[in-house]
């Protein structure tokens, strides 16, 4: 771990957040000071997003401007339009035909049953959030919990959150996560208070607690929001390290061993999961390999950061802290 602990540990990386407490939903955008090279891994099966084909690595263009992380499922999808305003405020894009284009692709997650109000007239608030969010991206310690895209996010037990977390691997390269967590199913092992991804817990940053001394059936019984009932957790991982597009595409991949190790279960039917790689190619590649596992292991610790921080809104789920305290 290094001293933020966060996605803006990589140079060249900041993140804004906005959103609206009485919606009780929020946008979270990661603003790249220079293009990057990206990929994305969709393995929910109900997902939401924008332009995540331009991502695939058989698609043209290699590198894009920001990454979008929204709540408010399909109409949080405006938020990428309100990044891609701002972006071209200031002169940001792909050069098409003597103009330029920001290239803004975005997931979103379902969080409109979460208790907020969702009477906001004709056109949905996410455009604005999306702007706003952009306008106050920094590249300063990234705030987690109940902000962003994270602020309504709920799992089957405790109030979801946004969380993040970074590492430097042995080879020397960093490798950091921002993830909003708002899982079908759950973070914690049976009625908690342990994480299911605390074999990857650095220092106490989400409890100290390790696991059970003993798991009985329980632990491992299903548990979800109720079926069917649309969920999805969306997240991103980025690396200093060069990569072409194939290999963030196979860094996406094995970051979602990270989401299936934090939350039991992941991927599910109404899930949307979905995972956002980029590089901002500062040092040389030598193993992805290493990238790859450390990414597994640094997104099962930003989930766990996420729920952990999370903080309850009056009438809606309870956080870990209301449970469990702390």
């Amino acid at each position: 771990m290094i001293p933020a602990n966060c996605l803006t540990d990589i140079l060249g990386l900041r993140v804004g957040h906005a959103g609206d407490t009485l919606i009780c939903s929020g946008v979270t955008a990661v603003i790249f000071d220079q293009p990057c090279v990206a990929s994305v891994m969709v393995l929910g099966g109900a997902p939401g997003g924008r332009d995540l084909g331009l991502l695939s690595p058989a698609a043209t263009v290699e590198r894009i401007d920001a990454i979008v992380l929204g709540g408010g499922s399909a109409f949080g999808l405006d938020a990428a339009g309100g990044v891609q305003s701002a972006l071209r405020e200031d002169g940001r894009g792909y050069p098409v035909a003597g103009h330029r284009v920001p290239l803004v692709p975005q997931a979103i997650l379902f969080d409109l049953a979460n208790g907020g109000d969702k009477n906001w007239g004709r056109f949905s608030p996410y455009r604005d959030f999306g702007y706003a969010a952009a306008r106050a991206a920094t590249a300063g310690p990234v705030p987690i919990g109940s902000v962003g895209a994270g602020m309504g996010a709920t799992t089957a037990t405790v109030k979801g959150g946004l969380g993040s977390a970074s590492v430097v691997t042995a080879g020397g390269y960093t490798v950091a996560a921002l993830v909003a967590v708002n899982a079908l199913s759950s973070p914690l092992i049976g009625d908690g208070p342990w994480f299911w991804a605390a074999p990857f817990e650095v220092g106490a940053e989400f409890g100290d607690l390790g696991w059970p001394a003993q798991m009985g059936s329980q632990a491992t019984a299903l548990r979800t929001k109720g079926r069917p009932q649309p969920a999805t957790t969306i997240g991103l991982v980025a690396t200093d390290a060069t990569l072409t597009k194939s290999q963030a595409h196979r860094l996406a991949i094995m970051a979602h061993d990270g989401l299936a190790r934090a939350v039991l279960p992941a991927h599910a039917p109404m899930d949307g999961d979905t995972i956002f790689a980029a590089s901002t190619g500062r040092r040389p590649l030598a193993d992805l390999t290493e990238l790859g596992h450390a990414a597994a292991s640094v997104f099962a610790r930003a989930v766990a950061r996420g729920v952990y921080e999370a903080k309850s809104f009056p009438g809606g789920q309870p956080s870990w802290r209301d449970r469990f305290g702390g």
